[in-house]
């Protein structure tokens, strides 16, 4: 039995869920979150809270039941409080600015890297070396997130470069040169 998926999710107060079929709109105060979900499982608004079912014991039924639960869970969070990446940018000369709706890059090219911001996510530059990510949509916010990250990930020789704040670099020692003969 999954033990996520059985877990009722509990809908505060001034959220609110409607469930068509397979597609579920949660809305709050932060704004408003829709999926459409697969039409094996089955969700229910009972008592406040929202509970997954699913039809069967097959394999796939298994992994759609918690999957769908914590996608549900992560909406109703998302409305209320939202979610947030922080990165940081380590290097001398690694910058960014936030001009408009996108951000701009000094990390080492011989071109400022332009980063624009899709829609219902909210980037926040503090100084000039991190950034906060913000919305509502989890997935979202990670994937945009992992985007700024890739545009120069952090060299595992020197730490130069964008990593996530909570991310521990191992630094490696690099070569170890000839013993000179004398």
């Amino acid at each position: 039995m999954s033990r996520i998926g059985l877990l009722p999710i509990p809908i505060p107060q001034g959220v609110e869920v409607r469930i068509e079929g397979n597609e579920v709109t949660v809305r709050g105060d932060k704004g408003k979150l829709h999926r459409c979900f697969s039409p094996d499982i089955s969700i229910a608004l009972k008592d406040g809270s929202l509970i997954v079912t699913r039809p069967g014991n097959s394999r796939i039924h298994r992994s759609l039941h918690g999957l769908t639960r914590s996608l549900l869970a992560n909406m109703v969070e998302g409305v209320i409080k939202g979610f947030e990446r922080v990165l940081e940018i380590n290097g001398v000369g690694y910058r960014v600015q936030k001009a408009d709706d996108k951000l701009v890059f000094q990390v080492g090219y011989s071109h400022p890297v332009e980063f624009p911001l899709p829609t219902g996510i909210e980037a926040i530059v503090e100084g000039t070396n991190r950034i906060r990510v913000q919305g509502i949509d989890k997935e979202a916010v990670g994937e945009v997130a992992a985007k700024i990250r890739a545009i120069r990930p952090a060299d595992p020789y020197k730490g130069r470069g964008i990593k996530f704040a909570e991310e521990q670099l191992h630094l490696k020692p690099g070569k170890v040169g000839k013993v000179s003969k004398a």
